[in-house]
C-alpha cells in the first residue's frame, strides 16, 4: 500500500508492478483480437483494426511521455523503470498499424504503397514517424546505452517528441472533419511538452545561480543576465 509520495517499492514489488503494467497494456490487444475472432468489429473490420492500432500507438506514446512529468510531480522516481516497456508497447502498436495498412489495406502493392507515401500527406507523416521509432526501439537495451554513451543515447531518444507531434498530425489529417479526438491528444501533448520546457528553463536558471554562487565564493565577481 502506497502511504506517501516517496514510496519506493522493493525489487520484488517493482517486478510485480512491471508485470501488472505489462498485462494491463495487453488488454487493448486482447479486446481487438476478441472483436476480430467474434466478428464484432463492425462492417469494415480492416478500418477498425487500422484505427485501433493507430490510436493505441498515439496513446502509448503519450503515456510514455507522461512518465517523466508524473515522476517529477510525485517524486516516484521508480516510475522511470516503466518508461522503456511503455515505449516498446508504443512501437509494437505502431508496427501493427503499419503492417495492417501494408498487408490488409494495400496487399503489399508496392506501387500503391509508394503512391500513398509520396502523395498523401497524412501517410507521409505517419510513415516518417514510424521510421523514426525504429532506431529508438533498436536502442532500448542497456547494451545500446553503453555502446552509444549516455549523452548520444539521450540525444537520439529525444526524437520521441518529434514522433509524438507527427503522430498527432497524422491522426488529425486522417480524420479530416471530426477533429475532437485528435484535438484532445494535441492538448495532452502540448501540456506534456510545455511542462518539460518550463522545468528545463527553471533548471537552467537554478544552475546559473549555483554557478554564480560558486564563483562569488571564490571571490570572482559575476553579473547574472
Amino acid at each position: 500500500m502506497i502511504k506517501s509520495a516517496r514510496y519506493v517499492p522493493s525489487p520484488r514489488s517493482l517486478s510485480a508492478i512491471k508485470l501488472s503494467v505489462f498485462f494491463l497494456c495487453l488488454v487493448p490487444a486482447a479486446q481487438l483480437l476478441h472483436g476480430l475472432l467474434t466478428h464484432t468489429l463492425g462492417p469494415n473490420p480492416i478500418e477498425a483494426i487500422t484505427l485501433a492500432t493507430g490510436i493505441w500507438t498515439l496513446r502509448m506514446l503519450l503515456i510514455t511521455l507522461a512518465i517523466t512529468p508524473l515522476r517529477r510531480l510525485t517524486r516516484l522516481h521508480w516510475l522511470l523503470r516503466l518508461r522503456r516497456m511503455l515505449g516498446l508497447f508504443a512501437f509494437g502498436w505502431a508496427t501493427a498499424h503499419f503492417i495492417t495498412w501494408l498487408w490488409l489495406d494495400r496487399f503489399f502493392d508496392l506501387r500503391e504503397i509508394a503512391y500513398d507515401i509520396l502523395d498523401r500527406p497524412f501517410i507521409t507523416v505517419g510513415f516518417s514517424a514510424f521510421l523514426l521509432m525504429i532506431p529508438l526501439a533498436a536502442t532500448s537495451t542497456n547494451s545500446a546505452v553503453r555502446r552509444l554513451g549516455g549523452r548520444r543515447w539521450l540525444a537520439l531518444h529525444q526524437l520521441v517528441y518529434l514522433i509524438a507531434i507527427l503522430g498527432v498530425v497524422h491522426f488529425w489529417w486522417q480524420v479530416k472533419a471530426d477533429t475532437l479526438e485528435p484535438t484532445i491528444y494535441a492538448i495532452i501533448l502540448a501540456v506534456l511538452l510545455g511542462l518539460r520546457l518550463i522545468w528545463r528553463q527553471r533548471d537552467r536558471r537554478r544552475q546559473r545561480v549555483i554557478q554564480a554562487g560558486k564563483q562569488r565564493f571564490r571571490g570572482i565577481p559575476i553579473v547574472l543576465k
